[in-house]
């Protein structure tokens, strides 16, 4: 069993099987073997750099300190996400009578549950507050995240995935996986800042 030692004081072992517990559904969509442990040690490496303690400090983490998540935590964004791309796909292949481009189903989940890996090393919590760390100060998300993509080995396009799918993509080439992944994101995004704007008509 792979495991991975985060110390912060005592000994708390976040292990592989968690990170598969998480997103089992979706990681059991990646058909490339290959691909899909590329994924999750991309995921444990970012979680051993922001010495994460355990799996419940994820699960309180906001997905962004944009706006107000409405408790919406950065496991169920990276989940939204990813299904939400997959939807934009499905919706696309289904519905189209010819496919003006190919749709590559593995690099999109994978991008949908990498999207935003570098955010483990972006966000801290400093024991009263949720707050930007020095690291994501330095660089944000989709620049670390493609990091650590680049470094588990993960091919050009998927990396695409991860750095372009935010403003860093903006006016910069894309493969379509890239554009469905940030059609997604913005979709769970936008309405809470609307909401908190007052904007967003209920």
């Amino acid at each position: 069993m792979l495991r991975y030692c985060l110390n912060k004081g005592a000994e708390i072992v976040i292990e592989k099987d968690d990170i598969i517990a998480l997103f089992g559904p979706q990681l059991g969509m990646i058909k490339d073997d290959l691909i899909r442990e590329k994924v999750i040690k991309a995921w444990s490496l970012g979680i051993k750099r922001g010495k994460w303690e355990s799996i419940e400090e994820l699960e309180k983490m906001p997905f962004t300190l944009l706006t107000n998540t409405h408790g919406i935590n950065f496991i169920e964004h990276t989940i939204a996400v990813t299904e939400g791309a997959i939807g934009l796909a499905v919706a696309q292949m289904e519905t189209y009578r010819s496919m003006p481009y190919e749709i590559d189903m593995d690099r999109l989940v994978a991008g949908g549950l990498l999207h935003d890996v570098g955010k483990l090393l972006e966000i801290e919590f400093d024991g009263e507050e949720w707050r930007k760390s020095r690291s994501g100060k330095c660089a944000r998300h989709p620049i670390s995240g493609a990091i650590l993509a680049a470094e588990v080995g993960l091919p050009e396009e998927y990396i695409n995935t991860i750095g372009c799918h935010a403003k860093e993509g903006n006016g910069r080439p894309q493969v379509i996986e890239t554009v469905l992944i940030h059609q997604a994101d913005f979709a769970t995004f936008d309405p809470l800042v609307m909401k908190s704007k007052d904007m967003l008509i209920e």
